[in-house]
């Protein structure tokens, strides 16, 4: 349709390329700190088993 707009090509605008870091306060059951793996053109994080079914938040931290 010709009214919609993308909300991503306003989300660089946004960014300040000058900030290093953002605080975020979580709350949930479990954390678990891995390190990315390549998988093919991605990347991939194992998790266990009875997380599946199960909502998660992935914060990159460097």
């Amino acid at each position: 349709m010709p009214n919609e707009t993308n909300i991503d090509d306003d989300r660089d605008e946004t960014i300040d390329p000058n900030k290093s870091a953002v605080k975020f306060i979580i709350y949930g059951e479990e954390m678990i700190e891995k390190k990315v793996k390549l998988s093919g053109n991605s990347g991939r994080v194992y998790l266990p088993p009875n997380w599946v079914g199960h909502h998660v938040k992935i914060i990159r931290i460097d």
